[in-house]
């Protein structure tokens, strides 16, 4: 197995091959697309299935929209279509012939939806309209890397309508916190929730919302967004309704979204030299056993001890993996299952059946412990979540040990100037986005987000020296 270049001194090309080594994901004959390979597509559908639980727990249901749009249906909304326009792929001919209409290839969904809208919504009885789909989408981006930025990925899109701008606005920061749980109950990592400036806010959006996180080269990953589209779409595609006291009212919107990408913030976040450390509530292995023998006979007891472990795990619904190959050699085994993350592997030999122990390895912390087979299945399942708990504390200390407050401009820019990342840096603005252009084009930094759990502390602007109504974050970002 091919050694892993060190995170340290590449972390671009340790996080590719981590990708490809682990068999995550690999490159397809078109650039900038991607081949999500059963491994990491295992991890997407354990992405899906807790995401799709907490979405129906608040109410919504899916659905499915077409992935070809009327390219006019983008112009209707100006903020929108300008947003999106260098990332379009377009379709102009279908059956040899050339298209009356040309026909996007989604880059989102709001407009095709709130065309639908229209005719499905007449009354506030109609309100509201809670609805989610899981999908592919296409944004022709000149730079890619898998899992991050491809031309093709695949995502969740919520798409809510509301009869109030009040319903609108909880249910944006409702999901919102539906994200934040997601990130660190299931992700193991900790995210700041905050609002995007005026330049970084979605195209269409009155007020977008967002997750950030840090990555283990102190680079930010925006992680999830939450956006409150007020009225917007609704006037575009003239969606109105007849409100309780009998007038019209234009529909309130809400979008948000989270996609594959996700998977790249977990080989970020959390992976080390030796590859993935997967958080065990993801994992699509949560226990790798490893049975180790020399002759037949012993390959037979071996075995048949460690079925029964993994059948004893299975039973508590536990994610097992017997490694039972005999074309390659328990190391070979041992450090696969690292590269690949999985949180706890059980080494078992002839010795370990005859004193009644397994030796159990911690991927979280690289550690080996000999446990007694009398209540191993008890314990590895406790365990599991201890794994996740020091996982999320191991990403927090990073994040802290990483932020900065910043001052001075001298300061701010000698923290930028490093190559890589720079952390996360606390620094005032002046709440304009001509500083805040300014400041990204001398040194990259660009303004996370305003963060929504700090206190207001007033102060002056770190270029402009202008008042400032407290401190926002900047980082270096994907």
């Amino acid at each position: 197995m091919p050694k892993l270049t060190a995170p340290d001194a590449d972390f671009s090309a340790w996080y590719n091959e981590v990708v490809r080594e682990a068999e995550l994901a690999d490159y397809a004959p078109v650039r900038g697309c991607m081949v999500i390979r059963p491994y990491g597509y295992a991890i997407w559908e354990n992405m899906q299935r807790a995401l799709d639980g907490m979405f129906k727990a608040t109410g919504h249901e899916n659905v499915y929209f077409p992935m070809l749009i009327p390219q006019s249906f983008l112009a209707r909304e100006a903020e929108h279509v300008e947003g999106f326009a260098p990332e379009l792929a377009v379709v102009t001919h279908g059956g040899g012939k050339e298209l009356e209409e040309p026909l996007v290839l989604r880059p989102t969904s709001e407009t095709i939806i709130w065309n639908a809208y229209k005719d499905w919504i007449q009354s506030y009885r109609d309100l509201p309209l809670l609805y989610n789909q899981w999908a592919n989408v296409v944004r022709w981006e000149l730079r890619t890397r898998l899992f991050l930025r491809t031309l093709e990925f695949l995502w969740q899109e919520g798409h809510t309508a509301h009869a109030t701008a009040k319903e609108a606005q909880e249910e944006t920061e409702r999901m919102l916190d539906v994200y934040r749980t997601f990130a660190e109950d299931w992700m193991a990592v900790p995210v700041i929730p905050g609002i995007k400036t005026a330049l970084e806010r979605f195209a269409g959006a009155v007020e977008t919302y967002c997750i950030e996180a840090m990555m283990r080269d102190t680079r930010a990953l925006q992680a999830g967004t939450s956006h409150f589209l007020g009225q917007n779409f609704a006037k575009a595609f003239d969606v109105q309704f007849q409100n309780e006291q009998g007038g019209l009212d234009y529909v309130w919107a809400t979008s948000w979204g989270v996609s594959t990408r996700l998977i790249g913030a977990l080989i970020m976040a959390h992976g080390d030299a030796n590859g993935l450390r997967l958080p065990p509530r993801l994992a699509p292995h949560q226990v790798g056993i490893i049975p180790i023998y020399k002759t037949d006979d012993q390959r037979n007891g071996v075995l048949s001890v460690a079925n029964q472990i993994a059948d004893d795990l299975r039973a508590k619904g536990i994610r097992v993996k017997v490694d039972d190959r005999d074309t390659v050699r328990p190391g070979f085994k041992f450090n696969e299952a690292e590269l690949r993350g999985i949180p706890v592997r059980i080494e078992l030999g002839p010795r370990d059946i005859e004193q009644g122990n397994v030796v159990v390895f911690r991927r979280d912390l690289g550690e080996k412990e000999t446990m007694s087979r009398d209540g191993v299945v008890e314990r590895i399942t406790a365990l599991l979540d201890v794994i996740h708990a020091t996982m999320f504390r191991q990403a927090i200390a990073f994040r802290d040990a990483n932020t900065h407050r910043v001052d001075t401009w001298d300061d701010f820019k000698e923290r930028t100037s490093v190559e890589g990342g720079c952390g996360f840096l606390l620094a005032h603005w002046d709440g304009t986005s001509e500083t805040e252009t300014r400041i990204n084009e001398e040194t990259k930094a660009t303004i996370r987000c305003i963060p929504l759990d700090d206190d207001r502390e007033e102060g002056t602007d770190i270029l402009t020296g202008k008042p400032s109504k407290r401190r926002v974050i900047f980082a270096k970002a994907y």
